[in-house]
């Protein structure tokens, strides 16, 4: 189980990385991170590219579900909490001060 935690925390960072890149080199009203790269960067993903928008959906598609995947795998591996490891919550003195 440790694994397939371990192996989603990779996927969703990774992903994103890529959706932090991938964003920035999209051109908005005043031009983006693309033109960072000159005319490599506007002939790679130009100016109507449908591809960049398609990747940046997936990307975040996987960004989501894997998201969502930790969240699921996390509940049902226990509702032990951080405290409990502790040993609990200080209970109140008796005397009522």
């Amino acid at each position: 189980m440790n694994l397939l935690i371990i192996s989603l925390y990779l996927v969703f960072v990774l992903s994103a990385l890529v959706l932090i890149v991938v964003i920035l080199l999209q051109e908005g009203k005043g031009g983006g991170f693309g033109e960072a790269l000159g005319q490599a960067g506007q002939q790679t993903f130009g100016v109507k590219a449908r591809g960049i928008q398609t990747f940046t959906g997936v990307a975040a598609g996987i960004f989501l579900v894997s998201a969502l995947l930790i969240h699921i795998i996390n509940r049902m591996d226990g509702s032990a909490s951080v405290v409990d490891d502790l040993g609990g919550v200080p209970e109140a003195p008796a005397d009522g001060n």
